[in-house]
């Protein structure tokens, strides 16, 4: 599994239509994140610990909802509610590194929408592979999470 060490800065920008509280909240919960974390509906998140603050860490198990092979821990470094996150992810397989991530979250509101844009600046130990499942991973839990938060509108109205 060792190749080549690769980086990348993947930036993703989404316009919601739910004001920010509710956007940082689906952040902050870890039920909302098992919801519309997992890119497809063949793959699932199970968290193992959970300590949303800074200075804590999350630990979540993902992958096919039948092999959840790969291990993420996420330590936060700064918790701006309801406008700001970072935090590093380092994702394992059996023991082995496979990435490790700087991720900024801007959350702004503009005019009746939310604007989020997700930075995660990556450097991949298993090659560019890496790089290109974590974008892709990204991108559609990020539209998840945009029709996660749109189909709460509805049923709230």
């Amino acid at each position: 599994m060792s190749q080549d060490l690769s980086h990348d800065t993947i930036s993703i920008s989404r316009r919601i239509k739910a004001p920010r509280e509710r956007v940082f909240s689906a952040w902050e919960d870890p039920q909302a994140r098992s919801i519309w974390g997992p890119p497809s509906e063949d793959e699932s998140i199970e968290f193992l610990e959970n300590d949303f603050r800074e200075g804590g860490l999350d630990v979540h198990l993902c992958g096919q909802k039948s092999d959840l092979r790969f291990r993420v821990e996420t330590h936060y470094y700064e918790i701006r509610r309801p406008q700001r996150l970072l935090f590093t992810e380092r994702v394992t397989m059996d023991s082995s590194s496979l990435s490790v991530s700087l991720v900024s979250v801007e959350i702004r509101k503009i005019g009746s929408v939310t604007e989020l844009e997700v930075t995660i600046q990556i450097a991949s130990l298993a090659g560019s592979g890496m790089i290109e499942g974590t974008r892709n991973g990204w991108q559609r839990a990020l539209s998840n999470l945009t029709a996660y938060l749109e189909a709460r509108k509805v049923e709230a109205e």
